[in-house]
């Protein structure tokens, strides 16, 4: 057993950590549990307001945050002001965005099945570009277009129909994927001429994205090579590689940097005589790492050979690891630098077996009912994939900032889960 105490990197980057607690931005984290309540998200916002300037410092204007990985009016906003576009692919996604303040001119419209009246919102508001998925995508923009009496910049999402090494339910752009037009049956190459041909679409690009959590950059670039040659052959004016780069979620976890990764992409489409803008779509990289859960230990129990640590939150808050088997550290906010002695599992509230947040983590022996641990790493796909399975409240999130921490989605009360209750 490592009885090491917690890898101090896996933590935002703001964070102190002392023998007597831990701060993120200024805030002690313990005092923040108790102010604001547990399950808790503690953002820390000067690292995410980096993230996303460093985005478009690397791709320049045009590059997008991907929405799906987290999205709420503030962060949307942030995201804004420093520069980026916004990835979204629903009506709510672009809801919140528009709510945000941030112009439909910054919005990227994705989905593999847009409902007539999202596209008719983003054609008549006048959006950055739609990325059409399907045949059925481009009848569906050229109808809206029509019907609002004016065109719509596209771009075409090409499925190159290889493998890279993450899981199955994250990669999107093998031969089983349900996103983008296939390379290798020629249906790319009949979307980019029909969108060519067609006065109504304004062709802009293509679009590749080849799934998430991918660690290894020559994994990356062996799948743009499987595209470049469709890349060159049609000549862009853009051409956006995606995201899906991995990050570390636990001690032992191998990732580049956002700045090797977005360096790696855009030397190799300029060696591989690529003449199109090169774009991203980060989403994951500009926050999983900016945040922490909180939670409140309210169980203590051995039972056979495990000893089982039960919290208040659980799938409800962070489904990945019954999702996708995802792996995560834990720790002890009041005591960070404390040897890790026991090991426990820290299992959630809910009904269900799966209700797993971290299978045999190291804890300090001391741990015990009340305390408040954490789990780091958490910024991305746990609020955004929240439920209110067993009638649970989802969490509030708080932004940690020269010690101060802000509310920015306050948590849901009972009363919020009968507002759609019509009875």
């Amino acid at each position: 057993m490592d009885r090491s105490p917690v890898d101090l990197s896996l933590l935002p980057r703001t964070a102190q950590a002392r023998s007597d607690g831990t701060a993120v931005g200024g805030v002690d984290l313990v005092q923040a549990a108790t102010e604001f309540g547990t399950p808790l998200f503690v953002y820390d916002f000067e690292q995410m307001a980096e993230n996303f300037a460093e985005a478009v410092d690397v791709f320049g204007p045009g590059v997008a945050y991907a929405t799906k990985a987290f999205l709420c009016k503030a962060v949307a906003k942030l995201a804004y002001q420093q520069g980026m576009s916004l990835d979204v692919s629903t009506a709510g996604e672009y809801h919140v965005a528009r709510a945000a303040g941030v112009p439909s001119s910054k919005l990227v419209v994705h989905g593999n099945n847009k409902s007539d009246a999202e596209v008719e919102r983003a054609v008549s508001e006048g959006v950055q570009w739609l990325v059409l998925d399907s045949f059925d995508d481009i009848d569906r923009v050229i109808a809206a277009t029509v019907r609002a009496g004016k065109s719509c910049p596209v771009l075409v999402r090409v499925n190159p129909g290889v493998e890279v090494h993450t899981h199955r339910f994250t990669a999107t752009g093998n031969r089983k994927s349900k996103f983008g037009f296939p390379l290798w049956t020629g249906d790319a190459s009949a979307a980019v001429e029909r969108v060519s041909k067609n006065p109504r679409l304004e062709f802009k690009g293509l679009h590749i994205h080849v799934g998430s959590l991918v660690f290894a950059i020559d994994n990356y670039i062996s799948a743009l090579d499987s595209v470049l040659d469709f890349v060159r052959a049609v000549d862009p004016e853009v051409f956006v590689v995606g995201g899906g780069l991995g990050v570390r979620y636990l001690r032992g976890d191998d990732a580049p940097s956002f700045a090797d990764w977005a360096d790696a992409i855009l030397r190799h489409c300029k060696d591989a005589g690529v003449r199109a803008r090169i774009l991203a779509e980060p989403g994951r990289s500009m926050v999983a790492a900016a945040a922490v859960t909180l939670y409140t230990v309210g169980s203590i129990a051995k039972k056979g050979a495990k000893t089982y640590l039960a919290v208040d939150g659980g799938m409800s808050d962070n489904p990945r690891p019954l999702l996708y088997g995802s792996g995560y550290e834990a720790f002890l906010p009041r005591a960070p630098l404390a040897a890790r002695d026991a090991v426990v599992t820290v299992v959630g509230r809910h009904c269900e077996s799966g209700d797993t947040l971290v299978e045999d983590a190291t804890l300090p022996s001391s741990v015990a009912i009340g305390d408040v641990i954490s789990t780091p790493v958490t910024g991305a796909y746990g609020y955004s994939m929240a439920s209110n399975y067993n009638l649970l409240t989802r969490p509030a999130i708080v932004w940690a900032a020269a010690g101060e921490a802000r509310v920015i989605v306050r948590r849901e009360t009972h009363d919020d889960l009968l507002r759609c209750d019509v009875g």
